[in-house]
């Protein structure tokens, strides 16, 4: 009984990618944001840490934005109720009310938000950051890397909705003994992503694209990406296709030689998201980055990191680093159309956090709050 309950439960989940493929085909084109007016970016702080380091971003945002919102082309509006609390009591990994509120956005700017674990005192819901990603079809998740002093300039594109965390809640435990999760892969899942790194690459002058698998081993799903990548190379000559296996890769971001030589690297879910945290440490940690969930009609924008609930407990969420949500805001910047903040927000993120660092941010009452960082960030933008 226990197998035919779990073959039941698989169909049903088959069916549901199915639909989930119709629906990726009829996506409609890409917004075009200099016919939006105004542009409205929806500002959601989540839970933990996430009110205080969004709260900070928004201040920036609203800073380089000024002109723009009093003259009616942009609009931000925050939008409450991505909490843990509120998600728990309606057993809903995003609140339908809430959902239906960033919809009616054309960006979003998120603070993290906390997922529960088993064992811990929520209810077994959705990850907030996949179902977004699948609500609002978000398949590209950007995050940049950049160490000049190092070498360093990647650009990751993580494909954001399929993999092993598409089913991540909806495994099957068969019996006492017996647990199954899933991971997925579409051909057209695999196609838009690898197509979004190798334009990506063409437009910014890379010459080349890495793709990273296992598969060798993971033959199905994997082999998919692998395949996939390897025929939509051949429609950009002048970029070099290379592949490396998730394992040996994690080892070659710490190779001084050879970490040089990556620039646009593309992956499944799961290897995107351990790869990105690696790749981080090298500019300062998962609280220095920022990233970009882009789909044809929604982006969101966020920090790479979780909602730290200790340091709320502890009372230091004050003190919280709010760069990461600063970068993400700069890659929204840049998203619809404002290059010139953009590109003004992230030549202060670097003055004040590499170059000249005239306060710093230390999580705790020894160095800065995130209000204090916000409003030397903004004397930096306006001195540029």
């Amino acid at each position: 009984m226990n197998i035919e309950n779990a073959k039941n439960k698989f169909g049903i989940l088959l069916e549901q990618q199915l639909e989930r493929i119709k629906k990726i085909k009829a996506t409609s084109a890409p917004i075009n944001f200099a016919e939006c007016k105004p542009i409205i970016i929806g500002v959601t702080s989540g839970d933990g840490i996430g009110p205080s380091i969004t709260k900070a971003s928004k201040d920036v945002l609203e800073f380089l934005l000024a002109d723009a919102i009093a003259e009616g082309k942009v609009e931000i509006r925050e939008i409450e109720g991505l909490t843990i609390e509120r998600r728990a009591a309606e057993n809903a990994a995003i609140p339908p009310a809430v959902l239906a509120e960033l919809k009616a956005c054309h960006v979003i700017l998120k603070g993290p938000t906390t997922t529960p674990q088993a064992g811990d005192e929520w209810p077994n819901i959705e990850s907030a950051n996949v179902a977004m990603r699948k609500e609002l079809d978000l398949f590209a998740n950007v995050r940049p890397v950049r160490v000049p002093e190092k070498g360093i300039d990647w650009t990751f594109f993580r494909e954001n909705t399929e993999g092993a965390y598409a089913l991540g809640s909806q495994g099957i435990h068969v019996d006492d003994d017996l647990a199954i999760d899933f991971t997925v892969a579409t051909t057209q899942g695999c196609e838009r992503i690898i197509r979004a790194a190798f334009e990506y690459a063409k437009a910014n002058g890379k010459k080349r694209v890495t793709a990273v698998t296992k598969s060798n081993v993971v033959k199905t799903t994997d082999g998919k990406f692998s395949v996939i990548a390897k025929e939509i190379s051949k429609n950009y000559p002048g970029i070099t296709l290379d592949e490396w296996y998730i394992d040996i890769m994690t080892a070659k971001l710490i190779d001084e030689k050879r970490r040089t030589q990556f620039e646009v690297m593309v992956l499944p879910n799961l290897y995107g998201d351990i790869l990105t945290d690696e790749a981080a440490e090298f500019q300062g940690g998962v609280g220095t980055a920022g990233s970009a969930n882009i789909g044809a009609r929604y982006a969101m924008f966020e920090a790479i990191h979780g909602s730290a609930p200790r340091m709320v407990k502890e009372g230091r969420d004050i003190y919280a680093d709010p760069a990461s949500m600063m970068r993400a805001s700069a890659m929204l910047l840049s998203h619809i159309g404002f290059i010139k903040e953009s590109e003004t927000l992230t030549k202060a993120l670097d003055i004040c956090t590499i170059s000249e660092r005239e306060i710093t941010i230390t999580g705790r009452d020894t160095g800065c709050t995130g209000d204090e960082f916000a409003a030397y960030i903004m004397k930096t933008c306006k001195s540029l």
